[in-house]
């Protein structure tokens, strides 16, 4: 072929899971926050927030997945087996704060029990999308081109750590989402948890960073020889520059969107950096990308209806958000 299709393919599957991230994240970031609003009508306005764009966010989880499975067969093969657990559980988060968002306008009775299941659903999938990317990362078994671990394989304290770091990250996305979409003292309140939750979310990336060279020889050797050792110095100096960018802008009244575009940018980097330690593999640290992928003639035929959807996803989640853009008006709500 004129230009390698697996790496082609597996820009894409990133590129969706990055945007599911980034879009999804704060999201899940507003349900974490939720049950922290003073009153009925600031809950109110944190779900109106988001609920003109939550369910088009989760279009990138399902490209990703479902792209997953189309042009790399043997990695979902191999990773579904290995995760099953922690990824029903996101699931059920998922689909529990899905319902929410619509019975809770429907009712005053169980009001508190949806309140209840968008917070949970909220917790659950975030802590568990973060368990699996740690699972993911420290390795998982396989011999044969299947899947050789055990059940309870993906639960280790440093899964459970990537879990927490994901809960508190998404958490800092949710509340400078907030100081950027609404006024007063909801937005003073998101101002000062966003503080806190950057220090957490800070914490957690120097200390999951720390410890990711040392769950597999590969990634040590990547990240301390040359040319790798070039981005272990780089990716942290561009870390820090946008944690000076979100604290400054947290500290200062007015500059409403720069914490949540720097907050934004933390996981970004965060994500070039774990990209950085799984190339050139799939499922680390046996199959790599060319391993796992289907026959060209697969990836081509994929590609063609790929090149067409992605821009389509891209414009309408572009127009969706510029629609609803601006600040949240408390006596209008989107239900």
């Amino acid at each position: 072929m004129p230009f390698d299709l697996a790496f082609i393919w597996a820009g894409i599957i990133a590129f969706a899971v990055l945007v599911y991230v980034i879009l999804d994240g704060f999201d899940l970031g507003v349900g974490i926050l939720f049950p922290f609003a003073k009153t009925e009508r600031h809950r109110d306005v944190m779900m109106n927030s988001v609920a003109p764009v939550w369910d088009g966010n989760e279009t990138w989880l399902i490209l990703g997945g479902g792209g997953l499975f189309a042009v790399f067969p043997l990695a979902y093969a191999v990773v579904m087996p290995a995760l099953y657990m922690p990824i029903i559980l996101m699931l059920l988060g998922l689909i529990f704060r899905g319902v929410a968002f619509e019975y809770r306008w429907r009712t005053e009775k169980w009001k508190r029990v949806w309140d209840l299941s968008f917070f949970g659903g909220s917790v659950v999938a975030a802590f568990m999308q973060g368990v699996a990317l740690g699972a993911l990362v420290q390795g998982i078994d396989v011999v044969d081109r299947a899947y050789a671990g055990g059940w309870w394989d993906w639960l280790t304290l440093f899964s459970v750590l990537t879990g927490v770091a994901v809960v508190i990250g998404y958490a800092l996305l949710g509340a400078t989402w907030m100081v950027m979409k609404t006024e007063g003292e909801l937005a003073a309140q998101m101002r000062r948890y966003a503080v806190p939750l950057g220090w957490g979310t800070l914490g957690f990336v120097g200390l999951v960073s720390l410890m990711t060279p040392f769950q597999d020889p590969v990634y040590f050797e990547r990240w301390f020889n040359l040319p790798g050792s070039l981005y272990t110095f780089v990716v942290p100096m561009i870390l820090v520059g946008a944690s000076i960018l979100l604290f400054r802008g947290l500290a200062e009244e007015g500059r409403d969107r720069q914490p949540f575009l720097a907050a934004l940018s933390l996981f970004v980097i965060s994500f070039i950096g774990i990209g950085i330690s799984f190339y050139p593999h799939m499922v680390p640290p046996g199959l790599t990308i060319w391993d796992a992928a289907a026959p060209d003639e697969s990836l081509a035929f994929a590609l063609v209806g790929t090149v067409v959807l992605v821009p389509l996803i891209l414009a309408y989640t572009a127009y969706a958000y510029w629609v609803f853009r601006g600040k949240v008006d408390p006596e209008e709500g989107y239900h």
